[in-house]
């Protein structure tokens, strides 16, 4: 390898995190490719609510996407509820494929290059990194929750057991499906059933998501039919679009930089879905990659402040809703409303 580069930034990873990374090294003046092997707006099982510190974070990336104003977040369980409405001003519901659409224009806009290719090696040495044919100063891996770059890297974390015991019970999956329906309010609605929460987002004066977490091998329609009000709510409205999967959810990285190589987003690392702010906490490991591309402990002590109040109490919701105690949550949130409105507050930052 040459000590000649053809882009300052390798971002492997076409998606809304891969394309915030593009955006800010554009912004910071450097040169950025990135590679991604598939075609047009990229879909995803996943909530579609923005919180309010995501909406922000786009908004200074110039990206301002279409979508439902989110005024907060409700839990129900059974005939109990319990709803905290952001302090700070909105949120918003927004289709993936048009986030997606929008971060892209932005992207192509500042003169952000695209190569359709996968990653299937790369190699790298003290002054710059090689991957899908092209050479760069540093690489950025955006490339989600299976990262093929954290594998290369040797960053891959251990596997939770999955025996079905002790922790392989806490191995979580998603799935999401679009219904023509009205939304009938402006909150995110968490509805936990008995094994599964249902995230029900609205995106479009017409349209609702509803994306489900649980175990493996979920059934949408028999998980909707175990929770009667939100049944209720979707009867007669007709499915917009496939169910879509995603998961395993929890993935682990052993660090997040290896050489001239950053983690970011769920490549980096996951926990679980359940407090709805994974684009938040990716777009500020973007932002974070960007200003210490040359500092891998400032990185990683960046990635660690911002993904901080997310792994300790996504992880603490978890693990109680994979356990025992899951019919508690609800019961207890209602009985502690300050509490819950903390949590969410943290959250939406």
């Amino acid at each position: 390898m040459s000590g000649d580069v053809d882009v300052d930034v390798l971002v492997i990873g076409g998606g809304p995190v891969g394309l915030a990374a593009a955006i800010e090294a554009r912004l910071a003046g450097l040169s950025v490719a990135v590679v991604e092997p598939r075609t047009g707006p990229i879909d995803k099982a996943c909530g579609e609510g923005l919180m309010p510190g995501a909406l922000a974070a786009l908004a200074r990336l110039g990206v301002d996407p279409a979508g439902h104003d989110l005024a907060g977040i409700a839990y129900v369980g059974g005939r109990r509820r319990v709803e905290h409405r952001f302090a700070g001003g909105p949120g918003r519901g927004v289709r993936r494929t048009v986030l997606h659409a929008a971060l892209t224009a932005r992207a192509d806009a500042l003169g952000v290059a695209r190569v359709g290719a996968r990653v299937t090696s790369l190699t790298q040495d003290p002054d710059g990194v090689e991957a899908a044919g092209l050479r760069a100063r540093h690489l950025l891996a955006c490339d989600g929750l299976h990262s093929s770059v954290r594998r290369l890297v040797g960053l891959e974390g251990p596997a939770r057991r999955t025996d079905g015991v002790g922790q392989g019970r806490r191995r979580r999956f998603g799935l999401r499906r679009h219904y023509r329906v009205a939304p009938w309010g402006d909150l995110v609605e968490v509805h936990w059933g008995r094994s599964a929460e249902a995230y029900v987002t609205p995106v479009a004066d017409g349209l609702v998501g509803v994306a489900l977490l649980g175990p493996a091998h979920l059934d949408l329609d028999a998980t909707l039919a175990g929770l009667p009000e939100l049944a209720g709510r979707l009867a007669g409205a007709e499915p917009e679009g496939p169910v879509r999967g995603a998961g395993p959810l929890r993935q682990r990285s052993t660090a997040r930089t290896a050489g001239r190589v950053l983690l970011v987003g769920d490549a980096s690392g996951y926990v679980d879905a359940l407090t709805g702010e994974g684009l938040r906490v990716g777009f500020a490991q973007a932002a974070a990659a960007v200003a210490h591309l040359d500092d891998p402990a400032g990185y990683e002590r960046a990635w660690v402040l911002a993904t901080r109040d997310y792994r300790i109490l996504t992880a603490g919701l978890v693990a109680a809703a994979t356990s025992a105690a899951r019919g508690a949550v609800v019961p207890l949130a209602v009985a502690a409303p300050r509490l819950f409105a903390a949590a969410v507050e943290r959250l939406a930052r």
